[in-house]
Formats: C-alpha cells, sequence, structure tokens
C-alpha cells in the first residue's frame, strides 16, 4: 500500500525539487519508503507502506529494459498466480512484489491488463518510448486518484488532492457546482471535486495521457441483467456458494508479510469477516473495535460477543465526546476535501488504535451495497403503502401537525428524526427519495441557505445519481438504488472515509466484501435474495447462518454514528459559532446569515433537531478556513 504523485508534461529546473515537497504531504500513506524517477518529461514520486516484499519493493519500479516505470497503490491479491503465467511467457522478475506483475502483465496485455487484477488498486505507467502514461483505477473504487490538467498543459495527478493542492501553479476555486451537491451528499461525487478542474477518477475507469492530450475509458460496469433475467430460485441455491465464494476472498485477501486483523463492529458483515478469518489465519486474530460513552451509539456488547464467540484476541477502546471533540478541529489536515459523514472520527481513532498492533486489517464495508441492507430501502416499500392506504387529506394536513407536536430528541436516529425524514421522501422520484434519506440539506433548504448570486450556475442537485441510473442496465427498482449506492455512496463516503482514516494512521484496509469474486456472485442473484419482503440481506443471512451467533446475525443495523446533536449544544458550540459567525460568513460570501442563524436558535432551542445540516456547514467551514482562506 501507497501514495504516488506525478508531473508530466511542461516541467522546469524545479520540478524535482516540487515533487519532492508534493510526496512529502503525503508520507502518512507510506512511512516506509519513498522514490522517485525523472526524464526530461515527467517526474515519479512514491510513499510505500511495507506489505509485500519487505526488502526489495521500492518504487517506482521498471521494466528489464527501463521503458517502462510503475507505481502502485494498492494490493493485487492474485499476483502469484499472474507472477506464474508471466514467467511462463518470458518475463524476468527483480522483485517479489505485486506491482512488478503489473508492469509485466502492462507488457503482455496492454491496456487489458486491468482484467485479471483481482485487488485495490490506482497505478500509473509511464512509457518512456511512447511519451505515454497509461493510469487505472480498480473497479469499486477503493483507492483514490485525483489529477488536473493546468492552463500550461502539466497533467498532475496523486493520491489525494492535498498532494495536487501543494503545486504551486493550481488555483483554489471553489466549485459551486460541488458545493451544492456537497450540502446535500454530504461529499462531492466523483468525478468532481470541491476544487474546480480537479477531478477523481472513476471507478473502473483507465485513462491515458499523452501528446494528444487525455482520454479516459471505463473498463468495468457493473451489471444486474443475469439477476433479473433469473427464473424464480430458492435461497438454497446460492447460499453456500455465497458462503464460499465469501470465505474464499477472505483467503486471498489474507496475503501479506506483516500482521493482519481484523475490524470488528459486532454487525453482521464485519462478523462473517472476522468468523472466516478466524478458521483460515495461522495465528490468534488480533479484533478491534470501538465504542461511545452514550449506549444509544454504543455496539460494544455485540462485538465483544461475537469476540468470545469466535476467540479473537479483542482489542476495544472508548471514544469520549473530550477526545473526539479535540479531534475535530484537526480534520482538514487528514482530510484534504469537505466530508459530512461524522462516522470519520471514530473510523480514524479506530484506525490509530488498530495501528498500535498490525499494518493491515480487513473489513465489513460493502455488505450493505451488495446485499440490501440500509434500513431506507425498507422504507421504500413503506412508503408505497403509506401513499396507497393513507388519505391525501390526513397525509397532507394531519401528519405535519401530528409530527410537529413530537418532543424533539438527539438520541441516535431517534424516532422523531426518521419520521421526519421518512416524510420528506413523498411524492418525489425514488431516487431523489433515496438520497433525501440519505443526505443533508434539501433542495428547499439550499435555496434559503445559499446566496442568490449562486443559484443561476448550478444544475439538478441530483445529476450524478440519475446518470448512474441511466447507465445501469437495472429495470428494477431495489436494483437500480443498489447501483446508485454501489457507485455514489459506497464510492463517496463508505470507501473515502476508510481510506483517509486509516492512510491517516499508514494502516491497510481491505475489504473482501467488495473482492471481484463477491461482487461477480451478487451481482447475479435475484432481487428478493436480497431484499426478501422486509428482511434485508436474506441471503446473507442464510449463508452465514451456522457459523454466527442468530442475534448477531437477526440484529437491526445501527450505524456507526456520533452524539452530534448533543454536541453541537455543549461542547462544539463556540467551534461552531466562530465558524458560522457573522463576520465569517459575511467575508466568505456563499450562506445567508440569517437562515443560518434560523438553523443554530432552533437546535439551540430544542425545536428542531438541526444536526446534519449543522454539522454539513461546519465540516465545510473548518475545510474552507485550512485550504481557502489560509
Amino acid at each position: 500500500m501507497c501514495g504516488f504523485v506525478s508531473l508530466s508534461g511542461k516541467l522546469h529546473q524545479d520540478s524535482y525539487h516540487i515533487i519532492e515537497k508534493m510526496n512529502s504531504s503525503m508520507t502518512h500513506r507510506g512511512p516506509d519508503e519513498e522514490g522517485y524517477y525523472t526524464d526530461p518529461l515527467i517526474c515519479l514520486g512514491s510513499r510505500r507502506l511495507s506489505i509485500i516484499d519487505l526488502k526489495s519493493g521500492k518504487q517506482p519500479i521498471t521494466n528489464e529494459n527501463n521503458s517502462l516505470q510503475i507505481i502502485l497503490n494498492g494490493e493485487i491479491y492474485n499476483y502469484r498466480s499472474l507472477r506464474q503465467y508471466l514467467e511462463k511467457h518470458g518475463h524476468l522478475f527483480k522483485t517479489q512484489t505485486d506491482t512488478e506483475v503489473i508492469l509485466h502483465l502492462f507488457e503482455e496485455f496492454g491496456t487489458d491488463c486491468v482484467q485479471h487484477l483481482d485487488g485495490i488498486f490506482a497505478f500509473a505507467i509511464w512509457n518512456s518510448q511512447k511519451a505515454e502514461l497509461f493510469i487505472a483505477r480498480d473497479r469499486m473504487g477503493i483507492k483514490p486518484l485525483y489529477y488536473t490538467v493546468l492552463k500550461n498543459g502539466t497533467f498532475v495527478f496523486g493520491s489525494e488532492m492535498k498532494v495536487i493542492l501543494s503545486y504551486p501553479e493550481v488555483e483554489r476555486d471553489i466549485d459551486l457546482i460541488s458545493l451544492n451537491e456537497y450540502l446535500s451528499y454530504e461529499y462531492v461525487p466523483t468525478p468532481r471535486t470541491i476544487i474546480r478542474n480537479i477531478f477523481r477518477l472513476e471507478a473502473g475507469y483507465f485513462l491515458k495521457y499523452d501528446q494528444f492530450g487525455l482520454n479516459k475509458f471505463p473498463y468495468d460496469r457493473l451489471s444486474f441483467q443475469q439477476a433479473e433475467n433469473r427464473p424464480p430460485v430458492d435461497w438454497r441455491d446460492y447460499a453456500n456458494g455465497l458462503y464460499h465464494t465469501i470465505r474464499s476472498a477472505v483467503q486471498r485477501e489474507l496475503v501479506s508479510d506483516v500482521p493482519v486483523g481484523v475490524l470488528l463492529s459486532g454487525g453482521i458483515d464485519s462478523s462473517t469477516i472476522a468468523a472466516m478469518m478466524v478458521d483460515l489465519y495461522p495465528g490468534k486474530v488480533e479484533s478491534f473495535t470501538i465504542g461511545f460513552e452514550n449506549n444509544s451509539f454504543d455496539e460494544t456488547p455485540y462485538s465483544r460477543q461475537v469476540a468470545n464467540y469466535l476467540g479473537t484476541q479483542h482489542n476495544e477502546m472508548i471514544l469520549t465526546s473530550k477526545r473526539a471533540i479535540s479531534l475535530i478541529e484537526e480534520l482538514p489536515d487528514i482530510m484534504d476535501e469537505p466530508f459530512a459523514d461524522s462516522s470519520f472520527i471514530p473510523t480514524y481513532l479506530l484506525s490509530k488504535f488498530a495501528n498500535e498492533k498490525v499494518k493491515v486489517v480487513l473489513g465489513g464495508d460493502g455488505g450493505d451495497e451488495l446485499f440490501a441492507g440500509y434500513p431506507t430501502l425498507l422504507a421504500h416499500q413503506l412508503i408505497g403503502l403509506y401513499e396507497r392506504l393513507i388519505p391525501w387529506s390526513v397525509r397532507a394536513k394531519v401528519a405535519p401537525f401530528l409530527i410537529n407536536q413530537l418532543a424533539v430528541s438527539f438520541e441516535n436516529i431517534s424516532f422523531d428524526f426518521r419520521l421526519r425524514r421518512f416524510l420528506s421522501g413523498r411524492n418525489v422520484p425514488l431516487i431523489s427519495r433515496h438520497q433525501r434519506w440519505l443526505g443533508s440539506f434539501l433542495d428547499e433548504e439550499k435555496q434559503m441557505l445559499m446566496q442568490d448570486w449562486i443559484t443561476p450556475v448550478l444544475r439538478d442537485t441530483y445529476y450524478q445519481s440519475f446518470q448512474h441510473i441511466r447507465e445501469s442496465d437495472a429495470k428494477f427498482s431495489l436494483n437500480q438504488i443498489l447501483y446508485h449506492d454501489l457507485k455514489m455512496y459506497l464510492e463517496g463516503d463508505i470507501l473515502y472515509k476508510v481510506d483517509r482514516a486509516s492512510m491517516a494512521n499508514s494502516l491497510e484496509v481491505r475489504v473482501p466484501l467488495l473482492n471481484r469474486a463477491v461482487v461477480d456472485y451478487a451481482m447475479q442473484l435475484p432481487a428478493n435474495l436480497k431484499l426478501n419482503k422486509f428482511t434485508s440481506k436474506y441471503i446473507l443471512k442464510k449463508a452465514v447462518r451456522n457459523i454466527l451467533p442468530s442475534n448477531i446475525i437477526n440484529r437491526p443495523k445501527k450505524g456507526f454514528n456520533m452524539p452530534v446533536a448533543y454536541w453541537l449544544n455543549t461542547d462544539l458550540r463556540p467551534l461552531l459559532m466562530d465558524m458560522l459567525s457573522q463576520n465569517f460568513v459575511k467575508e466568505q460570501g456563499l450562506f445567508n446569515q440569517e437562515y443560518v442563524n434560523k438553523l443554530l436558535q432552533e437546535h439551540f432551542s430544542h425545536q428542531k433537531d438541526n444536526r446534519k445540516l449543522l454539522w454539513t456547514i461546519l465540516m465545510f467551514q473548518i475545510w474552507y478556513k485550512k485550504y481557502i482562506v489560509q
């Protein structure tokens, strides 16, 4: 696992010193080693977190005649079998790394090399003979890649946006379309970023950059065609196959020359990974979990139960409000984009905690998106019943009145919070409704928040969501939502969070449920094996019924949330007031102070739970102060 950076195009005598500075901005991604390659057309830099071939894996790595150079961020799980194939076809190896395997695979298959890779990756290959750069990102978007083309033609790319921002000629202009999307999604969807003209390479894409410019190509698309054309099936036809597919993925992802642990929340996904890992790992498995002082947010009893049941060496820490709040102002140093998922904080601290004992962990991310685990999927069914069975007069007049009579609670996903969110999805298209339930600001709220001069340049908030639905071959509404979540929420929120939180602590997180074989198996499953009436993750629960306690398999999803609503009223209040002060907001020129004050007053007085809205603004303001003002 590594991080990398590059300059290509019109270079000058200071380019090498600049690339060193850019590379040092991501030392956390690879504290073990740094490496460089330069020629008149390109500078490559790499930071290495040594996982495989600890002694001879320094990057960039070259081929036999030094015509190709490669830098890799990630791990290739099937590199040993690929190496055997390549050696039989005459390729000579100088290291034992997975990085060098990709290089020779590129020699053998060209751009089709990505079709043979089972792993998590973003890599770049420079062909000095053709003066051509080839860059690819894994099919699920587990590893990040940012790039920009400057006005003078210089192409800059790297593993984090802060790397690109450290290049002197990169301008820092807010992308207003991205700001509009961030306020609703709580992140900026790929391919845009919050900075205009800096982009993320999409998952399952590669790009080429040469004398003719930049061109992007998709090399992989997820398809539901096989699943939707199957005749009726029984769960018994697939449960055993799913179990063995996940087990094989866990086994492949244990490849490492350093110890491997597991992140264990006590939910079905991480517990499944832990159970299979205990059976496959040669030694005592170290498991790690984080808990909260507030019981409505705490899941440690479940993770403790699973750890005892499986016999792992369990490590547990409790996150205090003081520790969490002390980290908030440091967030821009860790995340170089505004990001409003508050679970980043416990994810970061859990990664820091795990890094005290191991360098690699397995996690359970991806199960909700593949197997229909989110409660919103059930809500889509319920709102249809609500619209059909409840008279219009009750829906239009009585329901809003009754909701306003409910006491406001700051507990974790409280009843009044869920009910208000549920009714906000009435009378809107499926995907818009889904995102309203997942995200933060609604369009009508942004109209009051953002200053008038911004609105003429905006596009539909959910443009990117609808774009993904148009490109999907899914016909069933459930599959359309799952595809949307795989391309949007998983890549833009979950995987971004895990990558930044873990790599900031020099910890590699692997996600077996997003292994190529598991994803392919899940994509062919009929929809009713994922959401069966009102049972979510139906086939996964059947597949692991013999290896986990029944209460763990069947317990409701809780989510990895924090007591933000309380903190905004107490310990975070001074910071919130500072970041939303009249002077700061006026000088910034983006938001309407009157509406901001209204949100604050409602929350402080317990009239409304504005935790999502205020947290979303606060995270943007803290980022803005670090990356724009300072």
